[in-house]
């Protein structure tokens, strides 16, 4: 079974969360983002009362309660988008969020929820205050996607948002018909966030 915490992830809106663990959870200022040494974000992860990591489990946490619902944390010392070799590996770069959820959807404001409970204030308002600079799919992309057949294509929604502390890249699977089950929220270096806006125009 998930764990209390994430079980509230995939079935309750945030405002149904015990008080007591918002109060924990949302007081508490995140210790551990991209930029920082891997030694510190691997002992925040480990002591994170939401993750919980398991036996064996380091900078990628995943928990599932059934097929039809998943998470997962993963930190890493690589950029998002394509993967470029780097010497420096003693830091980490990015921290993504994904989520799976075929019973009850996923949505934009339930990742954005996620990173709330994940990283409390700080990080979320430096989110929700942070500027959009790329959104997608636009016309285009989308005219191109029906052309070459290729649905998922044209099914990825998402955007790149820069705040005054990290970047963030939102995205979720919304088929032209239907909800979406599948989503990701990515905090990364804004120095890596030219990178990812070329990938993502060119993609």
């Amino acid at each position: 079974m998930l764990k209390k915490s994430l079980v509230h992830f995939f079935i309750l809106p945030i405002a149904f969360i015990p008080w007591m663990c918002m109060e924990k959870v949302f007081d508490s200022k995140a210790s551990a983002l991209p930029g920082q040494p891997t030694e510190e974000v691997g002992a925040w992860i480990k002591a994170h009362p939401t993750l919980r990591p398991n036996i064996g489990e380091r900078f990628m946490v995943q928990k599932s309660d059934t097929a039809a619902q998943r998470f997962s944390f993963q930190a890493s010392v690589l950029a998002p988008g394509k993967v470029r070799f780097t010497n420096e590996r003693s830091r980490i770069r990015s921290e993504r969020i994904a989520m799976y959820d075929a019973i009850n959807g996923m949505t934009i404001n339930r990742l954005q929820e996620t990173l709330r409970i994940i990283y409390g204030l700080d990080i979320y308002q430096d989110f929700n205050r942070g500027q959009v600079i790329y959104e997608y799919p636009n016309q285009s992309a989308i005219n191109s996607a029906r052309l070459a057949r290729t649905p998922i294509r044209e099914a990825l929604r998402g955007e790149l948002r820069v705040g005054d502390r990290y970047a963030y890249w939102i995205e979720v699977a919304q088929p032209k018909n239907g909800k979406a089950f599948t989503g990701q929220m990515t905090v990364l270096l804004k120095a890596d966030l030219d990178k990812l806006e070329a990938e993502l125009r060119n993609r």
